[in-house]
């Protein structure tokens, strides 16, 4: 590997579900219970905004009643003492209270709100209602911060350049269907990295990874970040 380590670390929904939120994509997922179009959507939120808001309040007050794992605990071990990036697709914010500093959020975050007229983001603090209004424009287009289906992620530019200055890139708890997130074991691989996947199952992507492990990421995440730091 080139010089010191330089990790990316990508999440998905599958480290977060160990600590009981729900994931998307599983039989009895979200998108089992709710239609994506009317909840996730910018039409969606166009056609009914008390709706899209109650939902997204609803995951704001269980969010509040659950906590980082052991995953998301190591990974904050990890970039304690080696140079770490987290790069999530969670809108949570487990990996911040775990301790995390240096988190990219591609989808945005359950916490912030966003006005749909200027762009302005700040964080919610507690519930989003119709009526909010910006305290920039004053506009009452509030919104939830969080990327919906047909928006771009964030922060994709910085990503691209974390990835391609990686020496290791993992990819924890993530299904592999999500673009572009699941372009970025490529380009990691292209660059020289080593790449290493944890998830429970394989996945449509694991074919591009140079290894795999399969398990808990409570339990085959912390026995990684041992063998980094040398315990």
């Amino acid at each position: 590997m080139r010089g010191a380590r330089r990790i990316v670390i990508l999440t998905g929904a599958g480290i977060s579900a160990e600590s009981g939120i729900s994931t998307f994509r599983d039989p009895d997922g979200v998108w089992s219970r709710y239609d994506l179009n009317e909840v996730a959507t910018p039409d969606g939120f166009r056609r009914n905004p008390e709706l899209v808001q109650a939902f997204y309040n609803a995951r704001r007050s269980a969010l509040r009643k659950v906590e980082p794992n052991a995953a998301h605990l190591a990974l904050a071990r990890l970039e304690s003492q080696m140079d770490t990036c987290i790069v999530t697709q969670n809108v949570d914010d487990l990996h911040e209270r775990a301790g995390s500093r240096d988190v990219l959020h591609m989808h945005g975050e359950l916490s912030g709100a966003l006005c749909g007229n200027c762009g302005h983001r700040w964080p919610a603090g507690g519930d989003i209602s119709c009526g909010d209004k910006c305290p920039v424009c004053k506009c009452c287009r509030v919104r939830p911060d969080v990327v919906w289906f047909g928006e771009m992620p964030y922060h994709t530019q910085r990503i691209d350049e974390l990835v391609a200055a990686a020496d290791i890139f993992a990819a924890i708890g993530t299904s592999g269907e999500v673009s572009p997130a699941n372009s970025l074991v490529f380009d990691a691989a292209d660059a020289g990295a080593r790449t290493i996947e944890f998830n429970l199952v394989e996945t449509i992507i694991t074919h591009a990874f140079s290894e795999a492990r399969r398990g808990p990421a409570g339990e085959i995440v912390p026995r990684w970040v041992d063998e980094l730091l040398g315990y």
